[in-house]
């Protein structure tokens, strides 16, 4: 059963906040040189996914859900891999 913190992560119409970062010049343009390479259509949607990576790897270690475990509960259910990853751009989108 999923909790209720990953079935709202789920959902693809949570509400949205704008956010103003500075970042380094350099740091924008080597986002925007990588994120073709990486299949994202722009600089914004990479450093969304940088930032859900490394979410997603502080609640796995300060939670009780590990995000790997549904991965392999998934996995052993047959779910496809690019049906996991499809999920995981969705939540960063």
């Amino acid at each position: 059963m999923l909790s209720e913190r990953l079935k709202k992560r789920l959902q693809k119409d949570r509400p949205m906040t704008s956010i103003t970062l500075r970042i380094p010049v350099d740091v924008v343009e080597s986002l925007k040189e990588i994120a073709p390479h990486k299949g994202f259509s722009g600089y914004q949607t990479l450093l969304k996914s940088y930032i859900s990576e490394g979410l997603r790897r502080d609640e796995e270690r300060y939670s009780g859900m590990s995000a790997a475990r549904l991965i392999e509960a998934l996995k052993k259910r047959g779910v496809s891999d690019a049906v996991i990853e499809e999920a995981a751009r969705d939540l960063i989108d």
